[in-house]
């Protein structure tokens, strides 16, 4: 296959694990007989720099025309005080709504070399960590309507967030269909005892759950829901939920997998072009040192393979790859453990591209 794919090396650490995903890619695709075209795409806090705004047209205009999008992470200290609407972040969100990307998908997968690095107690990694959170991505408060006013000298901030049915439709259908392949259970997370569109998010999903009698169906408050992530993961398989408390419960997720970076994300819309990405942030701290986790972004290399390309060998291997690499006591920092070898992310990469 001949494939194009949009690459936006970011800010930070961005470039550095980019490199990485791209290389095991390019191995992939001398395996496989596959060519790989890459198109480099300006985006976040360097655009700002080069363009004077987080996201050109000419940019989007370049991952529209892609097969998919492979994304580092934006951001940074050095673009905070720039106003709202040129934050580097601001050119995520103008991306994912240009490629009309509704559906966020996070696994949180505990890797069984790493049991020793989740923060929960070894009773409930015991039981098992491996469940997806489907987060709809392009509407809710992020997408609406924000204000600040000022009277009698103080000041009024407001954030509407708004749901109609079709968006909610949709997304509960991504997240129906995804139990269908897992293990036939969805958990739909909301705050319905207190927000109208919470509300009308149960009742879509409940009659959505109509359609799907094969998938044990269940609703959860969100407050709760964060409760449960750390009490005890393993009743998870797919939780679907809106924009803000996936954000925040995704996150979560990731953290008692043992490291942040270990996990990919897809992000995907009405075609087969996606955005995959890391869900780790810029990590200016760290940048330009080679001492990322570059695994997260190879693991969202694997994603786009299997659900923009249609390649699930080519995704295996990756993922196998990864495992193998593990299986050598290699870890980066952000994971490193007693009777392990610490690596740079350079090295992390040689390695995984290793057992390719």
């Amino acid at each position: 296959m001949n494939k194009t794919i949009a690459v936006i090396r970011g800010d930070g650490i961005g470039p550095e694990i980019v490199a990485q995903a791209i290389r095991v890619l390019d191995r992939i695709a001398q395996k496989y007989g596959h060519t790989f075209c890459y198109e480099e795409v300006d985006m976040g806090g360097n655009a700002i720099d080069k363009w004077g705004e987080p996201l050109p047209a000419s940019m989007l205009e370049k991952c529209l025309a892609s097969d998919s999008v492979l994304l580092g992470a934006v951001g940074g200290p050095k673009w905070d005080g720039q106003p709202a609407a040129l934050r580097p972040e601001k050119g995520l969100l103008a991306l994912r709504a240009g490629m009309g990307l509704y559906s966020n998908n996070r696994p949180a997968r505990l890797w069984p070399q790493l049991d020793a690095a989740s923060p929960l107690k070894p009773s409930i990694v015991a039981r098992g960590i491996d469940f997806i959170v489907v987060r709809e991505l392009i509407g809710g408060v992020y997408f609406g309507d924000h204000s600040t006013s000022e009277t009698d000298g103080e000041k009024k901030a407001t954030d509407i967030m708004a749901y109609s049915e079709h968006e909610i439709e949709r997304i509960g259908r991504i997240g129906f269909e995804t139990a269908r392949k897992r293990r036939h259970k969805l958990t739909s997370v909301d705050k319905a005892n207190v927000l109208d569109t919470s509300r009308l998010w149960r009742a879509v999903m409940h009659r959505l759950a109509q359609e799907y009698p094969d998938v044990e169906y269940s609703d959860m408050l969100v407050d709760n829901a964060a409760m449960q992530i750390v009490k005890d993961p393993s009743q998870f398989d797919v939780i679907v939920t809106e924009n803000l408390f996936g954000d925040i419960l995704s996150d979560e997720a990731s953290m008692i997998t043992g490291s942040i970076g270990m996990i990919p994300s897809s992000s995907l819309g009405e075609g087969s072009c996606g955005l995959y990405e890391p869900i780790h942030g810029s990590a200016p701290d760290i940048a330009g040192q080679d001492k990322a986790n570059p695994i997260g972004t190879i693991l969202s290399a694997a994603m786009m393979c299997r659900y923009s390309f249609d390649m699930p060998q080519e995704a295996d291997a990756i993922e196998e790859a990864v495992n193998q690499a593990l299986n050598q006591g290699l870890r980066t920092g952000d994971m490193m453990a007693e009777g392990c070898r610490l690596v740079t992310c350079t090295q992390m990469g040689d390695a995984i591209v290793s057992h390719l």
